[in-house]
This record gives C-alpha cells, sequence and structure tokens, in this order.
C-alpha cells in the first residue's frame, strides 16, 4: 500500500509547488489533479470535439497524456474555459476519480508513495490519506501570486480580474462555487492540518508543511518496517 499526501487547497494559495517539493523530498510521485481537467480540455480541443458534449469530453479524458502536464498550452485562456465545461461532467469526473486513485495505489517508477494537490484529494478521492494539509491564504495575497505567475508565462490581465475570477482558466470565481457545489466540494477535511500561507515565502512554507507531514509519513514508515517479515 502506498503512502498518500493530499494537498488541498485554494487557488495559488502554494499548494501545488508544496506538493511538488514534499514530492520530491520524499521520493514520491507527484499529481496535479487541476491538470487532468485541463488535459481533457486539450484533448477534446486537438481531437476538433466539443468540450460541452458528453461523448467527447469522456473520450477526451480516456485519451489526455498526462506527460503534457507541464506544456504552457493547457494554460490558455481557450484551454482554461474548455476545462470549465468537461469538469462540469459526471461521466468526466468520473473517469478521472478512478484515473486519480489508480494513480494513488499504483504510484509510477514503483514509487513508494504519492503526493496529490487539488480541491479534493482529501475528502474525496483519499479520505484515508497519510497527511493531509489544506493550503490557503488571503486573497489579495493569492491574486498577486497568480497575476505574477500569468505574467511570467506572457499572458497579460489587470491583476483585478485575476482576483474577481474574469481570467477563463484561472480558478478565483470558481472558489466560491466549488465550495458550495453538492458534489466534492472544496472544503478542508476534518483531519486536514491548516497551512496559511499567506505570510511565508516558499522556503518558509514548505519548512511548516514538512513538519505537519513528516511525523505522520515517519509513523508510517516505521511501522511498516516492524511489520516486515523478518528471517
Amino acid at each position: 500500500m502506498s503512502i498518500v499526501i493530499a494537498v488541498d487547497g485554494t487557488a495559488a494559495s502554494g499548494k501545488g509547488t508544496l506538493a511538488k517539493r514534499l514530492a520530491a523530498h520524499f521520493g514520491f510521485a507527484h499529481l496535479d489533479s487541476g491538470a487532468l481537467y485541463r488535459l481533457t480540455a486539450l484533448a477534446v480541443l486537438e481531437a476538433k470535439g466539443d468540450p460541452a458534449n458528453e461523448a467527447d469530453a469522456v473520450k477526451g479524458a480516456q485519451t489526455m497524456d498526462l506527460n503534457r502536464a507541464g506544456d504552457p498550452a493547457i494554460r490558455t485562456d481557450i484551454v482554461g474555459k474548455a476545462a470549465s465545461h468537461v469538469a462540469a461532467i459526471p461521466a468526466v469526473r468520473a473517469a478521472l476519480l478512478d484515473f486519480q486513485r489508480n494513480f494513488l495505489s499504483h504510484p509510477p517508477g514503483g514509487s513508494p508513495g504519492a503526493v496529490m494537490d487539488g480541491r479534493d484529494i482529501g475528502t474525496v478521492i483519499c479520505p484515508t490519506a497519510v497527511a493531509k494539509l489544506y493550503v490557503d491564504a488571503r486573497p489579495e495575497i493569492r491574486a498577486r501570486r497568480r497575476w505574477n505567475e500569468l505574467k511570467g508565462m506572457n499572458i497579460r490581465r489587470a491583476e483585478q480580474d485575476v482576483l474577481a475570477g474574469r481570467v477563463p482558466g484561472v480558478e478565483f470565481g470558481q472558489d466560491a462555487a466549488d465550495k458550495s457545489r453538492p458534489i466534492a466540494p472544496l472544503k478542508q477535511a476534518p483531519d486536514a492540518d491548516l497551512l496559511d500561507t499567506s505570510d511565508l515565502g516558499i522556503d518558509a512554507a514548505f519548512a511548516a508543511a514538512l513538519a505537519l507531514v513528516s511525523p505522520k509519513v515517519a509513523k508510517v514508515l516505521e511501522s511498516a518496517l516492524k511489520d516486515r517479515p523478518r528471517g
């Protein structure tokens, strides 16, 4: 059984960066669940399909290429808008749920564990995760971070538009909707540790995350060593 670290949180709170660093620290596999919907949308668009059509969207979920998770193409306005359509289709969510759970149960490369970040990892995808973090920050801080990120990708948008959710593919406008949706709402799991990164640089935020996660991972590893057959 693999060790799972679930990292949930709001847009631009730092959850993705922290998840990647935690995965590198422990030698675990990493998956950004949010990228799956963008990859699905990209697959639909490249196949000349309709993101709002269930059959096209499900086919996109089945044929998406995870190796393109770092492709700047999935961060474009067009793909962002298409991703919002495919994410609203229950059959797509069901297909990606299976994909995510399989990833956590059988991490690629024979890794002993996996770190997944998203919006419902600790509550829906893997409620039994060894360690859970819920990462958040003040809205104005998150808006500035995402604005700088977009600027770094040569995507020019007004900072106030980012905060107001008027930029396709940027989740600020989706945060409130995700918190109130009836299926898999964005919320802190009862057993998740809250990490507010508002006043923390990335190194300080990582140190705080590591301090919360390490004891739980160490406990599981220690238990596994004790249970290992001897002889």
